[in-house]
């Protein structure tokens, strides 16, 4: 907590902090959550920016698979210096099952990051960060295969937990597959598409999504992998640091099969230049470091109930800052998949309320029963 109640310059500030300390206190969250607040808003900042420049840069020719060995690579260079210096004193020693277990973790992710970065070929940002909103649901159905969450059909927990999910599920169909009237027209061309058929040869919007959901999936299957990691190896950093490292390889030695063209390696100082430093610097290396500075603060739940705030932003950007369009299809199937989201953290936070209630126990990093699922603002 960076400042008190009793400390705070001013009747008109003392106010604002008590609105905020209340709407804090009504999510579930004590008064010490203001810094993680301002840190998670930043992490969502970092995301959608990060998704935007590499969108630009792709469509002036910078090949996916290169943004992602680039930046993946000058994340590693950060991350594992920072990583043994904050875990010198204990660092967990390092197995052939971990190892294995960090290049499984990052062949998931390499096969998210491309399928993302394709899809984002064919879509729009907002898309992008639509679709990443099943990830939660995705989870939920996911650890509930793996046994890491319980299913009681008579617990009104568990009823909001699992419609939340299919809710979701459904607004991500609809974003997909309906792109409607335009409600805002795009400025920067004379032909926006418009209406509900998106199947003409002009429209990738249908591929577009349905890569994004794919990467949604292999996102929501490396998090489950992540979760069970961390219970044998809990020092984040590094595994983040051998993350990236794998990530690299494998992105390296796709690229090699699928980059026939030898100056796609090559980078001019441009915005493809740019993105790749600002993707790893910023959109790597300091969000997942804030994210995971948050989550051991406030645990993954109400990390993961920024992530709407991800659609909010890229709509923003994207009419204001891109001149592109926006789709009654988008705002439609944003909502649905926000009212879905929202049903599963309600269900999720009145369950962990349960918990804490009954002395059963509440997140904590070494808590086996609040098992970080949702440890990702990918």
């Amino acid at each position: 907590m960076y400042m008190s109640q009793g400390t705070t310059p001013g009747a008109c500030l003392q106010h604002t902090q008590r609105l905020f300390w209340f709407f804090f206190s009504l999510l579930g969250m004590g008064k010490g959550i203001s810094v993680a607040f301002v840190a998670l808003v930043m992490a969502v900042l970092a995301q959608v920016t990060s998704m935007i420049l590499t969108k630009e840069a792709m469509s002036i020719g910078l090949s996916e698979y290169t943004l992602v060995v680039y930046s993946n690579a000058l994340s590693t260079l950060i991350l594992t210096p920072s990583s043994f210096i904050f875990h010198r004193l204990e660092r967990p020693p390092l197995s052939f099952y971990i190892v294995f277990s960090f290049f499984l973790l990052g062949f998931i992710g390499t096969s998210a990051q491309l399928m993302g970065l394709a899809g984002l070929n064919y879509a729009s940002a907002t898309l992008n960060t639509t679709m990443l909103n099943l990830i939660p649901a995705f989870t939920f159905i996911l650890a509930l295969l793996f046994r890491m969450e319980k299913l009681n059909w008579r617990s009104s927990s568990s009823q909001a937990k699992s419609f939340g999910a299919v809710v979701s599920i459904t607004g991500a169909f609809v974003v997909t597959f309906y792109k409607g009237p335009a409600v805002i027209h795009q400025r920067l061309s004379s032909d926006p598409l418009s209406g509900p058929c998106l199947f003409s040869p002009k429209s990738h919007w249908v591929l577009g999504g349905s890569l994004l959901a794919a990467e949604a999936f292999m996102s929501s299957l490396w998090i489950i992998l992540q979760a069970l990691i961390l219970k044998k190896y809990p020092a984040v950093l590094i595994l983040a640091s051998f993350y990236c490292f794998f990530v690299t390889i494998q992105a390296a030695l796709a690229s090699l099969i699928l980059v026939k063209d030898p100056s796609a390696w090559s980078l001019k100082p441009n915005i493809g230049l740019f993105a790749v430093l600002y993707s790893a610097v910023v959109g790597t290396a300091l969000r997942t470091s804030a994210v995971a500075w948050c989550l051991q603060r406030t645990g993954p739940l109400y990390v993961s109930m920024f992530k709407p705030l991800a659609v909010v932003v890229a709509d923003v950007i994207d009419v204001i800052f891109l001149g592109q369009a926006l789709h009654l299809g988008s705002l439609v199937g944003a909502a649905v998949i926000i009212t879905g989201f929202y049903a599963v953290i309600w269900g999720k936070a009145r369950e962990e309320k349960l918990h804490e209630d009954s002395g059963e126990g509440q997140w904590s990093e070494s808590s086996s029963e609040s098992t970080p699922l949702l440890q990702s603002a990918k």
